[in-house]
């Protein structure tokens, strides 16, 4: 009698340790796609969602999750359709709590930025949690990366590339030094012979003012405009094509020339997914 009840209490120890084991969780190793988010559900899909897409697509051991940077977008999509999305220390804590050890963080940024620097201090501070963590480039870091995007926007709008339109790419801007990407961008872009393609920004510079002398100069009579963001979001659907007056197209078309707006975020473009996915494979 006193063996069966030895054997009994052996038996729930193991069916304990092994319940405890499964709850402890997941040993797949996680990519984290970190984004600043946006409202517009459409574009979210198709540019933040074919990101992540391929990134499971090219991992198909790993789980990808999400989470955003935005809290404003996040409340308003709680609030407003009751999706429910993480900041990045939340998904962080349930990174922990579900015991992950092995992990990928993955920024949709396009540069280097203010979102960047922030992200940044939340995985170090959770570095110790983790057996492994690694972290991706954002979108235009290295020169191979500028080659890889110039030859995906330049295919995307081939269409437009007649001489006599300018074809043009808002950025965000910003005050943070990583802004010389737009420079370095335009830059490239001449270089590879692309001198109808223009890069502006929103809030720094180039300026819409460098586009308007740029479309001058090269005696343009149309310019095009697409952003040079990963969605096409509040800043292109307003600051870039709204029917505002101080829009970008409102403001062009005032100037003289034709303009035709494309919504259409870079997300949307697989050969730009296809350089998140190397820089998930290459992560340090």
């Amino acid at each position: 009698m006193k063996l069966v009840r030895i054997g009994a209490l052996a038996l729930c120890a193991v069916m304990l340790a092994l319940a405890l084991a499964g709850c402890s969780g997941s040993k797949k190793p996680v990519i984290l796609v970190v984004s600043f988010g946006t409202s517009y559900n459409d574009s979210r899909e198709a540019t933040i969602g074919a990101i992540e897409a391929a990134i499971q697509a090219a991992n198909p051991g790993s789980e990808v999750r999400r989470a955003f940077t935005s809290q404003i977008i996040i409340d308003k999509l709680k609030d407003r359709d009751g999706i429910e999305i993480d900041n990045v220390d939340e998904a962080f804590a349930r990174l922990v709590k579900d015991g992950v050890k092995d992990l990928v963080v993955q920024p949709t940024h396009v540069m280097s930025g203010f979102e960047y620097d922030d992200l940044m201090k939340v995985v170090d501070a959770n570095r110790s949690k983790f057996k492994s963590v690694k972290v991706g480039a954002p979108l235009l870091t290295s020169d191979a990366d500028y080659d890889a995007v110039i030859a995906a926007i330049t295919a995307a709008t081939a269409e437009y590339d007649d001489g006599k339109t300018l074809i043009t790419f808002m950025g965000h801007g910003t005050e943070h030094a990583s802004n010389a990407t737009y420079a370095k961008l335009q830059e490239k872009l001449t270089a590879a012979g692309k001198t109808n393609y223009c890069v502006g920004t929103v809030e720094a510079e180039p300026s819409l003012d460098d586009v308007i002398a740029a479309a001058k100069a090269g005696g343009y009579t149309r310019v095009v405009l697409e952003p040079l963001m990963v969605v096409a979001g509040d800043h292109a659907n307003n600051d870039m094509a709204g029917d505002e007056e101080d829009s970008w197209k409102v403001i062009l078309q005032n100037e003289g020339f034709e303009v035709t707006p494309i919504l259409r975020g870079l997300g949307q473009l697989p050969a730009v997914c296809a350089v998140y996915v190397d820089h998930v494979k290459n992560a340090k």
